[in-house]
């Protein structure tokens, strides 16, 4: 985990999702309802939301998490079943998962070599190649 500033402010984990919506408006009020209900969740840090400033049909909202497994058990929650998960599915097909590398803000900078496993890049989801996998070299 990426270690925070002293105000807490790094997130270690970033969900980036984008959406293409023919109906802007509806859109964003269903997304800040999904980052209303995100943000009482342990490990929610912030969430930015914005719109591509030459395709005006693009929205992205970035989640910043203190850890992959807050966000995951977040998602898991019935209440964010219910209420989030049906509008991030609209999402565009394609990776959504971030660990953050790098980190700067008024308090200064924190980088972080990252989690991954060193082979997790050639194991797909639901196999394994070990019983434990060491992380990447950085």
């Amino acid at each position: 985990m990426l270690p925070a500033p002293t105000d807490g402010s790094a997130p270690g984990f970033v969900a980036l999702l984008r959406f293409r919506s023919h109906d802007v408006p509806v859109l964003v009020a269903q997304l800040r309802n999904c980052v209303a209900l995100l943000s009482t969740k342990a490990g929610f840090i912030n969430a930015h939301m914005a719109r591509a400033i030459d395709e005006s049909e693009l929205i992205v909202l970035q989640l910043g998490w203190d850890t992959v497994g807050s966000y995951r058990r977040a998602l898991s929650a019935y209440d964010v079943k219910v209420e989030v998960v049906p509008v991030m599915s609209q999402a565009l097909d394609e990776p959504t998962a971030f660990e953050v590398l790098h980190f700067r803000d008024a308090s200064g900078a924190v980088d972080s070599t990252g989690a991954l496993a060193a082979d997790a890049d050639s194991v797909s989801l639901g196999s394994a190649a070990a019983d434990y996998v060491p992380p990447a070299p950085s």
